[in-house]
């Protein structure tokens, strides 16, 4: 094979169709061509990344208190952006078919160019002459003192090893002359491919987000079930922005079981600034049975595709536990109880004593006993006293010293009360519940594309070719060639050590 010959097989050169040829093509072959271009699918990126970035800086509709950011802009804001459909960017016609379009044109792409990249690593190029060899990215010659050529291979394919090129082949060529191929990272030719699948992983997953995505609500106090979840449905139309409400019916049923709340200081309010974490301790009822969970405020709970997670509070004061002090009208020693919320206990003499409500803010309207705030300026406790004789009496134990011969502070079934302290802890939790079927997919894509990029930009796949030719008189021609698809240092690094294994001379370092 001549070294004209041995430079076209390798690097594929193709004649550029005629312009009558071109002009001939028909016009799905040019919606092909163009589809599957590189420079066309960089275009769609980057008009894709602009969308999304629109997405970023517009508010969308779905997130909360967009009502209050729509009414912040000017009417002519509000038209234009909600003409061209930004409040809702990622489920607008356009955004899906550009969506489309690049990943049609990576399927495409990938198809057209995978056969030659393959050939690299089904038919890798084992055999080459001189002067193809001295074309090369790097090459080199020198003259190898063997006793036999075979002899001169094996000390080549022993220096392969040592510079971490372990498969080499041999290929005879005449005169008796031989080249000793070897690669390393064949495998890269075919990262890019490896990334286009990434890509399209990731498209899948946004799209099953955007078409098959529900997140509503769900407020829960301890005793609550709820089988459904409220969506907040934001309607653009000529009169402007238009709240509504729906339901989107669960294949199970939550109950709630005791809400807790860690306040950072104990004295001060229930704020999300004073709060630490909320804890939502639910029971899940299925066609399957039941199972309890908690949902923290950094730990989501996850059942058949629902995401449950903290969202908000309904900032009433409550209290999830009261410390009780009873007082005997003997002048006997006081004695403390605990009773949780909605829960019980019972004196030493066998007085029981039921936590019936909780008030943080005392107040009597209309003869009815409710709070006048949700802050704890006068947490009252109201309680029915059961006495060892069967009798049954509600009682009041507020937190502050009440004046002697107060109504609501009287003894009931020979005990006065006093609210000792509590557990502080709000009205309700509001769960934020999501089912995002394209979430996993979107993982496993972000994940293997952080993958294959690494593969791809980290990794580089070297070849090198070593021609042995018998001089006249003695010993051999070595000609050495190499090349790489990607960083040339780190194969001219790897190139000098070849050649210092072969020769045995130490690496030339150049001043």
């Amino acid at each position: 094979m001549s070294a004209l010959e041995e430079t076209k097989a390798e690097i594929r050169v193709e004649a550029a169709p005629a312009k009558s040829e071109r002009a001939g093509a028909s016009v799905i072959t040019r919606v092909l061509n163009l589809l599957s271009s590189v420079r066309f699918g960089v275009t769609m990126l980057m008009l894709l990344v602009a969308l999304s970035m629109i997405g970023m800086l517009v508010m969308q509709k779905q997130v909360d208190k967009f009502d209050l950011y729509f009414a912040g802009l000017t009417p002519a804001t509000r038209l234009l952006f909600g003409t061209l459909g930004w409040f809702d960017i990622y489920n607008v016609w356009y955004f899906n078919l550009l969506l489309l379009v690049l990943s049609l044109n990576i399927v495409l792409a990938s198809i057209d160019r995978f056969p030659g990249a393959f050939a690299y690593v089904r038919k890798p190029k084992a055999n080459a002459g001189r002067t193809w060899l001295k074309t090369q990215e790097v090459h080199d010659s020198f003259n190898l003192a063997a006793d036999s050529r075979d002899g001169a291979v094996r000390r080549i394919e022993e220096a392969y090893k040592a510079v971490g090129l372990k498969h080499s082949r041999v290929t005879e060529r005449p005169g008796g002359a031989a080249v000793v191929f070897a690669q390393r990272n064949t495998w890269n030719r075919l990262g890019a491919y490896a990334v286009h699948v990434a890509l399209l992983t990731i498209f899948l997953g946004g799209f099953l987000t955007n078409m098959f995505e529900h997140n509503g609500q769900m407020p829960l106090a301890p005793g609550d079930s709820a089988a459904q979840i409220s969506e907040t449905v934001f309607n653009l139309d000529d009169r402007g922005l238009q709240l509504g409400r729906s339901s989107l019916p669960l294949p199970f049923e939550v109950t709630c079981t005791d809400i807790q709340q860690k306040l950072i200081r104990l004295d001060g309010p229930i704020t999300a600034d004073n709060t630490i974490d909320w804890l939502t301790h639910i029971k899940i009822k299925d066609e399957t049975g039941e199972h309890t969970a908690v949902v923290h405020m950094n730990n989501p709970h996850d059942y058949r595709g629902y995401r449950f997670f903290q969202a908000s509070f309904i900032n009433v004061g409550r209290a999830r536990q009261i410390n009780l002090r009873a007082s005997p009208e003997s002048g006997a020693q006081p004695v403390e109880v605990a009773i949780p919320r909605d829960g019980s206990a019972t004196l030493p003499d066998g007085t029981r004593i039921e936590l019936l409500s909780f008030q943080p803010d005392f107040t009597m309207q209309g003869g009815q006993i409710t709070t006048a705030s949700g802050e704890y300026n006068n947490p009252a406790a109201q309680l029915l006293v059961r006495t060892p004789d069967g009798k049954q009496e509600r009682a009041f134990a507020f937190a502050q010293e009440l004046p002697t011969g107060a109504p609501v502070g009287r003894a009931v079934g020979g005990y006065k009360f006093r609210l000792a302290s509590f557990e502080k802890v709000a009205d309700a939790h509001v769960l934020s519940v999501q089912k995002d079927p394209g979430a996993t997919v979107f993982y496993v894509g972000s994940a293997l594309l952080c993958l294959t990029l690494s593969m791809v930009f980290f990794f580089s796949h070297q070849r090198f070719w070593t021609l042995v030719e018998p001089r006249d008189g003695a010993g051999f021609e070595v000609t050495m060639g190499a090349s790489v698809n990607r960083n040339q240092v780190a194969l001219e690094d790897r190139f000098k050590r070849l050649k210092s294994a072969i020769t045995g001379e130490p690496i030339e370092v150049e001043s």
